[in-house]
């Protein structure tokens, strides 16, 4: 038995075949990472004012695309999901580049040539300058309500043909608290206001995209960032023990209500807006997916920490544990019954200076066998996508971090071959 009383490798490959027919397995990543980043971006102009290391060209996939499809249909893992840049396709207000939409067309023809079904996402993290900056980016109502949408038909239209599946918006919550509470990513303001503006903002602009792309052939998925979370008080003090569990609430409304009562009632209900009815909101989008990478520990002074507290912690701060996994599919299960599930991101970052991947193959091997598990106790899981591939830029930590099935220059890693058993039950 592995690490958590969870099988082995070996064991746990043993027994792929209870996931159902049709299982998407996949990968994901985002054009930044992959492609660094676009000179209209904001993500650029944030590089260029020193705010997060230099992408450079990413890990080469704008030229390597073919090449990896390739390697990972080789692998079994037949399904990804990538962005489309918005800076790349409209560097400025109205005006497409007919090189960047020949060049993704051309990315998504080599997919389907090497039997890779591309599901799309709209938008990860960045966004042409002009949308940001000049605009007023999604906490614009006029920039939302006029510009996003006509980017979304705009991209429908033009690649519609070649794409499987649409994942509009990558991680609301995560987007918002990163941009307008953690100050990491533009426009990196330290605000509570501010940030609960814009995830409200971000949860209605995926629920535009989701209106406008439902009345195609491809599915909807969300992308929406998901941990459990624990009330922590560390000193021992009892006195610490309320504030905390009032802490956890309100870390709990964020990640989870925010968005859970809009699918399942149509009520969007962001901590410190007043709640709202969406029409058509409830039912919205085919598939629920959702990125999972560790529960949080939530101290009384809003301070968060990992858990379980004597978890072996990664780089960026926090404590793979699979367990929690399987906490937040046995969740969605009850919170949003017939709703099927994907898992649209779950992975692990190691210093890429000495890449443990046997951590991450281990971790990989759990968090599968955990989805089985659920997946024998009726949960309607549809598919797990790996983050991430190949080896990429991580935002803030440039190169650093490693959380890839294969190195940049494109040998696999003992983790590709763990994947590679699971996707084909071989």
């Amino acid at each position: 038995m592995g690490a958590l009383g969870l099988p082995s490798v070996q064991d746990a490959c043993m027994g792929t075949g209870s996931f159902p027919d049709g299982f998407m397995w996949g990968t994901a990543s985002s054009s930044t990472q992959i492609e660094g980043a676009a000179p209209r971006s904001d993500w650029a102009a944030w590089e260029a004012a020193g705010r997060a290391p230099r992408s450079g060209d990413g890990n080469g996939f704008a030229t390597r695309y073919a090449e990896d499809f390739r390697q990972w249909a080789g692998l079994g893992l037949t399904h990804h999901r990538l962005s489309l840049e918005w800076a790349r396709l409209e560097p400025r207000p109205g005006v497409h580049d007919p090189g960047a939409v020949e060049h993704y067309r051309e990315v998504l023809r080599a997919a389907r040539d090497a039997g890779v079904d591309v599901w799309v996402c709209l938008h990860h993290f960045t966004l042409p300058g002009w949308f940001a900056d000049d605009e007023g980016g999604f906490t614009d109502a006029r920039a939302r309500g006029y510009f996003w949408p006509r980017h979304v038909d705009w991209v429908a239209e033009t690649f519609g043909d070649l794409v499987s599946g649409w994942k509009p918006v990558n991680e609301p919550v995560a987007y918002a608290f990163g941009g307008w509470m953690a100050g990491e990513i533009p426009p990196g303001r330290s605000d509570f206001p501010a940030f609960a503006e814009a995830l409200e903002a971000t949860l209605l602009a995926n629920h535009e995209a989701w209106r406008l792309l439902r009345s195609g052939d491809q599915p909807t998925c969300t992308v929406v960032n998901l941990s459990p979370v624990y009330p922590a008080w560390p000193s021992g003090d009892e006195r610490e023990r309320a504030p905390a569990e009032s802490n956890a609430r309100l870390f709990d409304d964020v990640i989870w209500s925010s968005w859970m009562r809009a699918l399942r009632d149509g009520v969007l209900a962001v901590p410190g807006r007043p709640e709202r009815e969406v029409e058509d909101m409830a039912g919205s989008f085919d598939l629920i997916g959702f990125s999972y990478y560790n529960a949080l520990a939530v101290h009384a002074d809003l301070s968060t920490g990992p858990y379980p507290a004597d978890a072996r912690v990664g780089p960026l701060g926090y404590a793979p544990w699979a367990e929690g996994l399987g906490e937040v599919l046995r969740r969605l299960h009850e919170e949003l019954p017939r709703r099927p599930l994907v898992v649209a991101e779950c992975g692990l970052g190691t210093p890429a200076a000495a890449d443990d991947d046997e951590w991450r193959a281990t971790y990989l091997d759990e968090c599968l066998a955990v989805t089985r598990e659920a997946v024998a106790d009726g949960v309607d899981v549809r598919g797990f996508f790996h983050w991430t591939a190949v080896d990429n830029y991580e935002w803030t930590h440039g190169y650093d971090v490693a959380f890839g099935l294969v190195g940049r220059d494109r040998t696999p890693k003992g983790s590709a071959e763990v994947a590679r058993r699971w996707a084909t039950g071989t």
